[in-house]
């Protein structure tokens, strides 16, 4: 695992998190398992964002689930400011679900379309703390100038505003309870180009603001590249390399991020770029390959590939699990 003691300042860390699903195949077909997340570690700081990619089905939504605490997860340890979670009574994961926020991926589906912007806002300020109404819409009023929303949208609903605006709402409510961690998953995705960049240094100001650890999840590397410290490339449920941001765009290890980077537009192409590409679709999740799980569409697959699981293992600043990671010649 990348890390083995809870770090200086760690906000959240978790160690060899696994989710797994039984499913039900039909009558007299013996359940199968659904391997959704296999072995993730990490450690994160205060201030810091660890940007989670890597393309649909690969299990960012699901290790964002189990980090808010809406899904346990089926092994692993999970720690939210050095509290453990498996072992917190009642009250103490109250308090831990106050510390970790979400925002959603759909600004049109997370928000209630018969509340007034206002009084959702306030939700989590009535559910959590005994503020008086003139307190708790202070408080809000206060935030809605933060996010860059006007005094006279406390009493507008959510139909009379755009996509962005909405976007602004969403993270307004979830920076309400001051957070020590924020899970964004896939922000930026439903809303259009033009208006990416805003959220984006909205995003960043507010964590300048509230110091607050971010997990960036998204499947645009691009999207990511500015705004994140720590790169977590996952693939079929798997982590595949971890590392400083930098050193993963400019120096990537491992096949699948060569992929992921190739596949990433630029107004600026770089000849010296590995180029890396791969054919056919994510292995069925009910029948996984053995070995390595990117063997099937991996260009340097041997039968090592096809018959063992390559270790997470630490190599050039990073940590990688490909067993020739490094290695001179035609492989990665």
């Amino acid at each position: 695992m990348p890390t083995t003691e809870q770090a200086t300042g760690s906000v959240l860390s978790a160690r060899e998190l696994t989710r797994h699903y039984d499913i039900s195949r039909g009558l007299f077909k013996p359940h199968a398992t659904v391997r959704a997340l296999n072995g993730v570690s990490f450690e994160l700081g205060s201030g810091e964002t660890l940007a989670v990619v890597g393309e649909s089905g690969c299990g960012k939504s699901t290790l964002a689930r189990a980090l808010t605490l809406i899904e346990e997860p089926s092994s692993g340890s999970l720690q939210i400011a050095g509290q453990e979670v498996s072992g917190a009574n009642k009250a103490q994961r109250k308090q831990l679900r106050r510390d970790v926020q979400m925002v959603f991926q759909n600004p049109y589906a997370s928000l209630n379309p018969r509340q007034k912007i206002g009084d959702q806002l306030a939700e989590p300020l009535v559910i959590n703390t005994k503020l008086s109404r003139s307190e708790r819409r202070d408080r809000v009023q206060t935030m809605m100038e933060q996010v860059g929303l006007r005094p006279e949208h406390y009493q507008r609903y959510p139909h009379m505003f755009s996509g962005g605006q909405r976007q602004r709402i969403a993270l307004a409510r979830a920076m309400m309870l001051n957070p020590k961690v924020l899970i964004a998953d896939e922000p930026t995705s439903a809303l259009d180009v033009s208006i990416q960049a805003q959220v984006l240094n909205l995003f960043m100001d507010l964590q300048e603001q509230f110091n607050a650890g971010y997990v960036f999840i998204s499947h645009d590397l691009a999207v990511v590249r500015h705004v994140a410290n720590q790169v977590l490339v996952m693939y079929f449920g798997s982590p595949m390399e971890m590392g400083p941001a930098e050193q993963i765009y400019t120096h990537p290890l491992h096949p699948y991020t060569q992929v992921l980077l190739a596949a990433t537009p630029s107004i600026r192409p770089d000849p010296s770029k590995v180029r890396v590409r791969v054919s056919g679709e994510l292995p069925n999740p009910l029948d996984p390959p053995g070995g390595c799980v990117f063997h099937t569409r991996c260009p340097h697959a041997t039968e090592r590939c096809r018959a063992e699981v390559p270790v997470f293992r630490p190599l050039d600043g990073r940590w990688v699990a490909c067993h020739y990671a490094g290695e001179v010649g035609e492989r990665p």
